[in-house]
């Protein structure tokens, strides 16, 4: 018996069973096969349990059948039928047509993947480090050495080539596939077709990469590179398993959340990884690392991890616990809310507490978070669908008895996130394990971010809408209990917001200061508290339509360590051109220089200036076309706008140049002088730059400028004896122009 030490890279079936990849210790990618089955459960009448039964032992996949004992969380109990399914590159085929041929009967477990099965079964997840011991080609034993849950695991020697076009293919036609890899770059011309795919299939062979990372590849590379292909008769193994075929899904879009969500095509590889950074869900934000992290997390395959939602990471993660724990995963879930008054409605369902912030720049405020609120107190007062309650939220009391599946999914994901945000605390900034860490963080944040909303979730396996109301009590009551501590303190309340507060007291100015505060908190409510930073100064902003009504997430601020915090103002929505965007927080930077709030009237000027300076160079035609452009997205088909959006109008200029685009996809065009009001960024012809409406842009420009600056003038000018426009002049305001007609 041969025994091998290495990372597990990928698994997917085979005729048989498994196939699995191994990145080995000695340097070499190794693949193996194992052994492996999956089981299905049906609970019903014992007359329609027989008849399956009979059906089942007279088709062609081999099965083995038994009685068995499980437990549904809702239903607690349940005695089924398990089909343990031995090709498991079948179960699909079978499951679909026995649910079609016995749609009575209660299924569990059919439509989870093998992969997670299998990181069930064996404790193992992607990049797991193991000890492997061979038959041959077939896995007789397969042991992780490492959890997901280790901080700082041994990383995979992992070889990475990345190929992506010269430009954007939405907007102009690529002319060069441009690929790079370790200290090696260089172009190859995509018209001359069999140079192109000799010298690729070269490089895929000599340097055998793990990962093949693109741009575009989903939507337009991998595609273009399949037909030329087609076209020419030759190969180009992008797949380290030649036997397999590349797996292709079909772009879709579907509605989550009250919006439109599109997903694209995806390519697949088979022995190989395939990521598209642009088809890649919240890429952006923590890049390859936090991808890798999500993967190991969720134990989800890495291609999937990429490209699926964080919610989808977050029942994956319940689905693993379910099946180590021997719970069903209900197909479909039945469980209906229960029954309430309107009254009865009212006092349970009041979300979370938000106390409207006190308008203006307040000096010297401490900003306190509860860490990953909502997640810690399903942990700890073990909040899960089928825990019953002990006693009302106010009592801040735990549930008695073994913890739910929602609890024992999420404690050792809260854990290393706790271990991470103590880390990031101590970590010098020149650390090169920063930037790491962050991207791990930023993984667990949107996985806990999401653990919440999936609770209340209609079609979440383990979703309860009480559960969902249950974990917003008791942050109403945590979130009390913290008022209540820093108002004995002596502190005042500025702003408190679901899971965090914001509070300012004479004198305290250091990070030392709000200790005793936050130990209070604590100790009240038995949940994580973090100092998220002291404010030099933060300004809570009022409503654009009435300046005396506060908005509750729209502030910004700078911190001691001059690092900037912003919340719901152009720099940080996605529809703002990237012109008016960067000229904002270039502001915010000129202002975070003034050290505290006191030397804000010395910056000021500086600020003002250079908001002058953009305006300046926006009217004379200085600012780049690609740095005006507006990025919104098409919220349904093009014939259900009775009065087109923007993006609806740029949409129809697209359709006319022969490109599609569906609902959930983001648009990209110029606001234009007369009808429609919009020029397309993707289509053939270029813009004229003498069409583009300045004053619009103006208008946009100055209403992001006065968000930071009135604030600030207002501020300072507040205890001064003169004039205060004699002091610190007002922007130039340029009024917004109102829309043409078919407008917004």
């Amino acid at each position: 018996m041969q025994t091998i030490n290495g990372w597990l890279f990928d698994i997917y079936p085979n005729e048989t069973g498994l196939t699995l990849w191994l990145i080995g210790e000695d340097g070499q990618r190794h693949r193996f096969f194992q052994d492996f089955s999956a089981t299905v459960y049906a609970a019903g009448p014992s007359a329609r349990l027989r008849a399956l039964w009979r059906s089942l032992r007279e088709q062609p996949v081999p099965v083995r059948l038994s009685r068995a004992e499980r437990t549904d969380v809702f239903q607690g109990k349940t005695v089924t039928l398990a089909v343990e399914v031995q090709q498991p590159a079948r179960l699909d085929e079978l499951f679909r047509t026995m649910t079609a041929a016995f749609p009575d009967l209660t299924w569990y477990d059919g439509d989870i993947s093998l992969a997670l099965r299998h990181a069930a079964a064996f404790g193992v997840f992607p990049l797991a480090r193991c000890v492997v011991e061979l038959r041959g080609e077939k896995i007789a034993s397969l042991t992780p050495l490492d959890t997901p849950w280790d901080l700082e695991p041994v990383p995979a020697p992992l070889r990475v080539l990345s190929l992506e076009p010269d430009c954007d293919p939405a907007h102009w036609e690529p002319r060069a596939l441009i690929v790079s890899y370790e200290r090696v770059r260089y172009s190859l011309p995509l018209e001359k077709t069999i140079p192109l795919l000799i010298g690729l299939a070269a490089d895929l062979r000599r340097y055998d990469p793990d990962v093949i990372l693109t741009s575009w590849g989903d939507t337009w590379l991998l595609p273009r590179l399949m037909q030329l292909c087609n076209e020419s008769g030759m190969r180009l193994p992008l797949n380290r398993d030649e036997s397999q075929a590349l797996v292709e899904r079909k772009e879709h879009t579907y509605f989550s959340y009250g919006q439109i969500v599109y997903r694209g095509r995806q390519v697949q590889l088979r022995g190989r990884w395939h990521l598209d950074r642009h088809n890649a869900m919240l890429w952006n934000d923590y890049g390859l690392a936090g991808v890798l992290e999500m993967a190991r997390v969720t134990r989800q395959p890495v291609q999937d991890a990429a490209r699926l939602s964080p919610g989808t990471g977050i029942s994956s993660m319940q689905f693993v616990t379910a099946l180590q724990k021997d719970i069903l995963i209900p197909w479909h879930k039945n469980q209906a809310e229960t029954p309430k008054t309107v009254l009865e409605l009212m006092r349970s369902d009041m979300g979370g507490m938000v106390y409207q912030p006190t308008i203006g720049l307040h000096r010297d405020v401490g900003g306190i978070d509860f860490i990953s609120m909502y997640p810690g107190i399903m942990v700890k007062f073990n909040i899960s669908p089928e825990v019953k309650r002990a006693g009302p939220p106010q009592s801040l009391q735990p549930a008695p008895g073994d913890p739910g599946i929602i609890p024992l999914t999420l404690a050792p994901l809260l854990k290393k996130r706790l271990a991470l945000k103590q880390a990031l605390l101590t970590l010098p900034r020149w650390d090169c394990r920063r930037p790491v860490y962050q991207a791990l963080a930023s993984a667990h944040k949107w996985l806990l971010v999401t653990c919440f909303g999936y609770l209340g979730y209609k079609n979440a396996r383990f979703g309860r809408i009480e559960a969902h109301e249950a974990v917003t009590a008791y942050g109403r009551e945590a979130l009390l209990r913290a008022k209540e501590a820093a108002e004995d303190l002596d502190f005042e309340i500025l702003h408190m917001y679901v899971d965090g507060l914001w509070v300012h007291k004479e004198g305290c100015k250091t990070p030392a200061d709000f200790q005793t505060l936050l130990a209070d908190v604590t100790e009240r409510t038995g949940l994580p508290i973090s100092l998220d930073g002291v404010y030099h100064w933060v300004v809570f902003l009022p409503s654009r339509l009435d300046e005396r009504v506060p908005v509750a997430n729209r502030y910004f601020g700078v911190f001691q360590d001059g690092s900037i915090k912003v919340r719901g103002i152009e720099a940080r929505r996605r529809d703002t051109a990237p012109f008016i965007a960067e000229t904002q927080m270039s502001i915010m930077e000129i202002l975070a220089r003034a050290g505290d709030a006191e030397h804000l009237k010395d910056v000021y000027p500086r600020a003002l200036s250079f908001a002058d300076s953009e305006m300046k160079a926006l009217r004379a035609g200085r600012v780049p076309l690609e740095k005006l452009l507006v990025s919104q997205k098409l919220s349904r088909e093009l014939g259900e706008y009775s009065s087109p959006s923007p993006a609806a109008r740029a949409v129809r200029q697209l359709e006319a140049a022969g490109k599609l685009v569906r609902p959930g996809q983001r648009v990209r065009f110029l606001f234009t002088l007369g009808k429609p009001g919009v020029q397309a960024w993707d289509v053939a012809q270029q813009p004229d730059p003498r069409c583009v409406d300045v004053k619009r842009y103006q208008a946009l420009l100055t209403r992001a400028v006065e968000t930071v600056l009135d604030p600030i003038r207002q501020s300072i000018n507040a205890g001064k004896k003169e004039e205060s426009w004699d002091l610190f002049p007002v922007f130039p305001r340029v009024s917004l122009a109102p829309a043409p007609p078919g407008g917004d």
